[in-house]
């Protein structure tokens, strides 16, 4: 499982530098590049609420949508065997490929998520 926090809908992914001896963060799904520190882990949550907090109010006083558009298509890369397989499953479903592959996209969301 990743190392992920979640405040107000957003998504943080977080790392550790033993280097610095110090945790980082960065919110993901946006447009933007918002990061914080800390040295604890409360510390790190405190400032996480923070960013989210203070990149949305830049988002309003922009008046820009804070969140990322997705258009809903991507490429994936897959084993040629699996594509076939897929690609005979939904014909036999009688789908498109593209709707057998979002009807087993959302149950898999649906059941993890």
């Amino acid at each position: 499982m990743a190392n992920t926090i979640e405040y107000k809908g957003y998504i943080s992914t977080l790392e550790y530098s033993s280097d610095d001896k110090c945790f980082f963060g960065k919110l993901e799904m946006i447009d933007d590049l918002v990061t914080f520190e800390a040295t604890s882990a409360k510390e790190l949550e405190k400032n996480f609420h923070q960013a989210v907090d203070e990149y949305l109010e830049t988002c309003k006083q922009l008046n820009r949508e804070p969140e990322k558009v997705y258009k809903g298509v991507f490429n994936v890369r897959i084993d040629p065997k699996l594509h076939k397989s897929l690609y005979k499953n939904a014909l036999k479903s009688g789908l498109s490929l593209n709707s057998y592959i979002q009807k087993a996209l959302e149950r898999e969301v649906l059941l993890v998520g």
